[in-house]
């Protein structure tokens, strides 16, 4: 299976904030904790150049927290301010402002030396579809301004939001990039719901998630399942997974395709733990 997915909103929203990098202070560039560096558009480096920028490792409450803390560390090493959020909850919220303001001292300190007023600092936040940026937006406005919703690409126009008095935020829509040089990449979007379902080929995905797990978090796998190893024919471990769980269809027999979507939605929806995709050790040079 191969994973593509650069609607046409998506090009004009790159074109929007290359013309709207002036506007701003700094960018918050937001990916998803579980896949630290698999979520990151390797475009938006390309287009942001030097401006300052805050990593917001977001949903950090359904990655594996050790992981996590590996990837900050990371980050750090590399040279980025990085923090951890959950935007759902509000937890690590406080962080967003302090970092920025961090970031920017001494742009501050020279506006001030020149006898310049100090005013609220306007931040872009960019990121892949999906990543939570609408409802990290309306937890730090504490209001619900921008959209927000379960599936990638709801965001499809870009928008000021004022929070208190501290901060201006520039909404934008989700965007990826026109191919994915590494198709594992594509897996790994398309199963945290980066990319829409309809585009995506179910089986394919499950059976990537199965064997992921089975090779970092075999654990989780038999807590789930009662499956310490995959079979060599994964019709099996789709029967055994569809007899646990009882997914059948009329006859008696397995109805694979609701296997593969319990599946999905099993990880998704964290009724296998906390989960990381990408390791720090299969990206430190």
């Amino acid at each position: 299976m191969t994973i593509q997915w650069f609607p046409g909103h998506m090009a004009k929203a790159r074109r929007q904030v290359t013309e709207n990098l002036k506007l701003v202070d700094i960018i918050f560039e937001l990916i998803d904790a579980r896949l630290p560096m698999s979520s990151r558009n390797p475009m938006l480096d390309e287009i942001i150049h030097q401006k300052t920028k805050l990593l917001i490792l977001n949903k950090a409450d359904m990655a594996d927290e050790a992981q996590t803390k590996k990837w900050l560390v990371y980050f750090e090493q590399q040279g980025h301010k990085a923090i951890a959020i959950n935007s759902l909850d509000g937890k690590g919220l406080k962080q967003v402002t302090k970092a920025a303001q961090e970031l920017l001292a001494d742009k501050w300190a020279r506006m001030k030396a020149k006898g310049l007023k100090t005013r609220a600092i306007r931040a872009m936040i960019v990121g892949i579809p999906n990543v939570g940026k609408s409802t990290l937006i309306n937890r730090l406005a504490k209001k619900n301004i921008a959209k927000t919703g379960n599936t990638p690409g709801v965001t499809k126009s870009q928008q000021w939001i004022k929070v208190g008095k501290e901060l201006e935020l520039l909404d934008t829509p989700g965007i990826l990039w026109p191919k994915f040089e590494d198709q594992e990449v594509g897996y790994k979007l398309a199963l945290t719901g980066a990319i829409k379902d309809t585009i995506t080929n179910m089986d394919d995905l499950a059976i990537y998630g199965l064997k992921f797990l089975s090779k970092h978090y075999p654990g989780r796998m038999e807590e789930r399942y009662q499956i310490s190893s995959l079979s060599d024919d994964i019709v099996e471990t789709f029967d055994h997974i569809g007899k646990l769980r009882r997914v059948y269809i009329s006859g008696g027999e397995i109805d694979y395709d609701q296997v593969a979507e319990l599946i999905v939605r099993d990880i998704r929806g964290q009724q296998l733990g906390k989960l990381t995709f990408d390791f720090v050790e299969n990206f430190a040079q």
